[in-house]
């Protein structure tokens, strides 16, 4: 009896040290939301709860790197998957919505690190089957099927290399390169779009292809700036951390000079247009007026804003 209670004693210690250790290790701490309000009552509300259950297990409790991380050290991001049209039985289109946030050092804010909606999003899904993903075989045997798990791949490797280039210089190209692996591997099929250069302008092939290419190094530079030079040391000294916030700006104004119309520009620019002018609206006359010729230029989609609060 005193043996058997031993054993029990054991095991409880044994699955709560897994446990914990499989807390520890997790580097993502994602919110799942599939929407499937435009697909009408065609298709039994249940197999999109099973969809979005599915998905956040893939992501969640997936090792996507040989780190170990605290619980408080995840990565804040969510996917909201808008589901649109059946394509055929079984098979859907729609939109993902992706955002990751980044924590500032010394407070519990969470900066903007990706707020990007990809409007190329077609798969197969039958009701709990797993989401599946193999490094070694990406397009599997079942294109639309393996396209789903081979998007979400694509965008949890992108946000782990933006966070790690956050925090050190180049740190993420472990993660671009896996990215791009994945872009060079994809799903092919008649319906699948996003993977290739001629699918369009903004795309996963063309974030993929900035991030890698030499020519463009200077965004990485640019995300190491911004974030562990400038935002970070916010608490400890605004003036220090708005000029080097404005040297990440140059970085990205050269680049735009060399290079127009770069996907990596407006994506980094994303999320980011109130924080900038909380941040500059505190700033001398002169990083005002320097700021808003940047942000004129490179994130002109707000150009507006930037002239109406920081004028």
């Amino acid at each position: 009896m005193r043996y058997a209670q031993f054993v029990s004693f054991f095991l409880v210690l044994f699955f709560l040290f897994a446990s914990n250790y499989s807390s520890i290790g997790q580097e993502v701490n994602a919110k799942v939301t599939v929407a499937y309000a435009q697909i009408g009552s065609t298709v039994d509300k249940k197999v999109f709860q099973n969809l979005q259950t599915a998905l956040t297990n893939f992501i969640n409790k997936r090792k996507w790197s040989t780190d170990n991380f605290d619980v408080n050290e995840r990565i804040e991001c969510s996917f909201l998957l808008n589901l649109q049209s059946i394509v055929e039985p079984n098979v859907y289109k729609g939109t993902l919505t992706i955002q990751a946030g980044r924590p500032i050092h010394n407070t519990n804010y969470l900066s903007p690190l990706v707020n990007f909606i990809d409007n190329e999003v077609v798969f197969r899904y039958v009701e709990f089957q797993p989401v599946e993903f193999n490094e070694n075989k990406i397009s599997g045997t079942e294109p639309l099927a393996s396209n789903l798990s081979a998007i979400f791949a694509f965008y949890v490797n992108l946000i782990m290399g933006l966070d790690y280039d956050s925090f050190s210089p180049r740190g993420g190209d472990p993660y671009f390169q896996k990215s791009s692996v994945i872009v060079n591997s994809a799903p092919d099929g008649r319906s699948i779009a996003g993977w290739k250069p001629f699918d369009g302008q903004r795309n996963r092939y063309w974030l993929s292809e900035n991030l890698q290419n030499s020519r463009y190094a200077l965004v990485h530079d640019a995300i190491y700036t911004y974030y562990r030079q400038g935002l970070d040391k916010m608490i400890e000294n605004e003036k220090d951390a708005r000029e080097q916030m404005l040297n990440s700006f140059s970085m990205l104004n050269t680049l735009n000079a060399e290079t127009p119309n770069l996907m990596i520009l407006p994506f980094f620019f994303q999320g980011k247009t109130d924080e900038i002018i909380k941040i500059f609206k505190k700033g001398t006359g002169q990083d005002k007026s320097m700021v808003l010729d940047f942000c004129q230029r490179l994130d002109v989609a707000n150009s507006g804003k930037y002239k109406q609060e920081l004028k």
